[in-house]
């Protein structure tokens, strides 16, 4: 004789479905919705520039304060006394000014050689243009 079994019960593997398959039930996912891209303006950039410009100018002030013991300064025959952080800083000034005026030159030749060119070249394509 056999013994009545009890009902079988479905095991946890069955009940709990696999992370990855996904019920028959439940319906495809939609497409994500397309967000709105809100582009960068002037307005914002020059705002960003100003904290950025604030935050320096402390900086310099800070070290400006904190180097105020005074030095003496000579060049070319010129002599003075200043603060350790202002001589620092004109010295950096000046020689960013060293660089930037020699650059400023060469892009500006390098514009009004581009600028020629550019005449040069509208006028070989308007004479081809002419001659079809």
């Amino acid at each position: 004789m056999t013994t009545p079994s009890a009902p079988e019960t479905p095991s946890d593997e069955q009940q709990m479905p696999d992370e990855h398959q996904t019920p028959a039930a439940l319906p495809p996912a939609a497409p994500p919705v397309k967000q709105h891209r809100i582009r960068r303006t002037r307005a914002g950039a020059a705002w960003v520039a100003a904290a950025l410009f604030a935050v320096i100018l402390l900086l310099l002030l800070i070290f400006i304060l904190e180097n105020s013991h005074t030095v003496a300064i000579s060049f070319f025959g010129a002599s003075g006394h200043l603060p350790l952080g202002v001589a620092l800083l004109l010295a950096a000034v000046l020689g960013v000014l060293l660089v930037a005026i020699p650059g400023t030159v060469r892009i500006a030749q390098l514009r009004m050689t581009a600028r020629r060119h550019r005449g040069l070249d509208a006028a070989v394509a308007q004479e081809q243009a002419g001659q079809s």
